[in-house]
């Protein structure tokens, strides 16, 4: 797989000349891997549709509405877009994490007997790169949510790609983990989290770009691969043509 080498610091300063657009033909759908500050509008109806779905379904306080607000600790976004031009999905990723501190997770296991495995986990894994996916929410239509779902659970490796990052993670209760499963991800074991409350088992999962292979679905296997190929040789153009505007290269 072809990944864009960059440190520490030019990661955390990297901005996107323009977002990035693909059709998935299965779902009829436009996915778009973009910044806040790259596309403004996109960004809105995202954590609109966050907060409507998080609303509706009993969760808004799980939300950071200071951070949908304003986009700051969001490295990427990912967004499903259907043929009538209506947003039926998205999530966002916050990182690459520079300790366990960075992560809310630490926030949702905070006096649980798991707490200390949480930030070992982290903390363990940061010298190699971690994103965290957050605020992921899908249409409540049952004709495209599995669909859609299996499109987000993708979109963790797109970025890690993009960014040469080798783990990312996720935190939701079992239920909506089930569904990211089939790009390969693995949840921890640990016990469970009752958060935002007590009528939820919050888990986590994580992805690794080196054994994903392992554990995903064949189809999502062949879709992830031929995804971030031809998303990584297009950054690697943009960021190739940006170096010599500058003259850079």
């Amino acid at each position: 797989m072809t990944v864009i080498s960059l440190n520490t610091t030019s990661v955390e300063e990297l901005r996107l000349e323009e977002s990035f657009t693909w059709h998935d033909p299965e779902i009829d759908c436009t996915l778009v891997i973009s910044q806040p500050s790259t596309d403004h509008a996109l960004w809105a109806e995202y954590t609109l549709g966050a907060r409507r779905s998080y609303r509706k379904h009993g969760v808004e306080c799980a939300l950071d509405v200071d951070a949908l607000r304003t986009g700051a600790d969001t490295q990427m976004f990912f967004a499903v877009i259907d043929r009538a031009g209506k947003m039926v999905g998205g999530v966002r990723a916050k990182g690459p994490l520079q300790s366990a501190d960075d992560s809310h997770a630490v926030v949702e296991w905070a006096g649980q007997p798991a707490q200390q495995a949480v930030s070992d986990m982290i903390t363990d894994r940061v010298p190699f790169g971690i994103l965290e996916m957050k605020s992921a929410w899908v249409t409540d239509d049952p004709d495209q949510n599995r669909c859609v779902a299996a499109a987000l659970a993708r979109s963790g490796f797109h970025m890690m790609a993009l960014l040469d990052l080798q783990f990312c993670m996720a935190t939701a209760a079992a239920y909506v983990l089930n569904r990211w499963r089939s790009s390969g991800g693995v949840i921890a074991s640990i016990p469970a989290a009752p958060y935002p409350d007590e009528r939820y088992q919050t888990k986590m999962m994580w992805w690794d770009r080196r054994d994903f292979v392992n554990h995903a679905e064949p189809e999502q296997v062949a879709k992830i691969l031929k995804e971030t190929t031809q998303l990584t040789q297009e950054f690697h153009r943009q960021y190739e043509t940006g170096a010599l505007l500058f003259g850079e290269a």
